[in-house]
């Protein structure tokens, strides 16, 4: 299992894109997707919702478990990614392209974050 190395993440196994003119992507990791099993169902924060660092923004349901979505930033969500919403297989199929979950302006990131080696390390701990 591969992190892309460009990204950073939670230890709540999100992984989020550097900020481009302050918005930044948001989604779970390969390892959190293969954990939760085959994604059913995706309940993502509505765009102009406002979310914090570390607090849940949403629900991740799969064939398992439910799973509570964290956001790894405060900002105001941009967007929701729709095609996540119709087709919740995308999170297990492409969890750092198509299966991308929000996009988020950035208001305060948390220094917390970890690079893809030591999110590497910390999910195989």
């Amino acid at each position: 299992m591969s992190n892309p190395q460009q990204l950073r993440y939670s230890k709540e196994h999100e992984w989020l894109s550097a900020a481009e003119d302050g918005v930044a992507t948001v989604g779970i990791t390969e390892h959190a997707a293969n954990a939760l099993g085959d994604v059913v169902f995706v309940d993502l924060p509505a765009v102009g919702d406002t979310v914090t660092a570390g607090e849940t923004c949403g629900e991740l349901e799969s064939t398992k478990s439910v799973s509570d979505l964290y956001s790894p930033v405060s900002g105001e969500i941009t967007e929701a990614n729709e095609d996540v919403v119709n087709d919740p297989s995308l999170v297990n199929s492409a969890p750092f392209e198509g299966g991308w979950l929000f996009k988020v302006r950035v208001a305060q990131e948390p220094s917390d974050l970890l690079s893809a080696d030591e999110y590497t390390a910390f999910s195989a701990g």
